[in-house]
């Protein structure tokens, strides 16, 4: 029975990470994307085992204890997001990939886990300065969220050595193109 490889990408926020991501979901890779895990309540019309597995903070530590998360994280109290290793199964196990959207110590933690069978990558900006070009182009977030943005970037591009390979995302397109020829090569390996 075939079965799947794992696909990461870790990116300071901007980058155009999940742009990426959503493209080549788009083409011929077999890949499902990851459902994670949370404690948080569901919005709007976010569904159980669709958009997230949404579970109580209990039922959350009971999985860590019995050691069935790849990562997670307790982002504040009793607000956990990670990674189910029966998500990765599910998925693999039909020979299909899976793609995680995850932080740069959660994925070099499941790089760690899956060795050769995961490929790491790091989608890195061309600049801070074209990274706060960018933030502040969404229009979406105060000068204070881009600052805390700008420096949480500039604490993950210290992890970008560590990945397999970094897409420095200079142009979208070349950067997509450079990204389909890496799966190719890893997928087909």
């Amino acid at each position: 029975m075939s079965t799947g490889k794992l696909i990461i990408f870790s990116a300071p926020s901007g980058s155009g990470k999940t742009t990426i991501v959503k493209s080549l979901l788009s083409k011929d890779f077999k890949m499902q994307f990851s459902i994670s895990a949370t404690t948080r309540s569901p919005r709007g019309t976010e569904k159980d085992g669709v958009d997230y597995y949404f579970l109580s903070p209990d039922e959350f530590r009971t999985k860590i204890d019995a050691d069935e998360l790849l990562e997670w994280e307790e982002v504040y109290t009793d607000k956990y997001y990670g990674t189910l290793k029966s998500e990765v199964e599910r998925i693999t196990s039909k020979g299909n990939n899976i793609v995680f959207d995850v932080d740069v110590v959660g994925g070099l933690n499941i790089k760690k886990m899956y060795g050769e069978k995961a490929i790491a990558i790091f989608v890195k900006p061309p600049s801070i300065d074209e990274l706060r070009n960018r933030l502040n182009g969404r229009g979406t977030d105060s000068a204070e969220v881009i600052e805390q943005r700008i420096n949480k970037a500039e604490e993950e591009l210290n992890y970008a050595p560590e990945f397999d390979h970094i897409i420095v995302n200079t142009d979208l397109n070349t950067a997509i193109v450079e990204t389909e020829q890496l799966l190719n090569d890893f997928l087909n390996d």
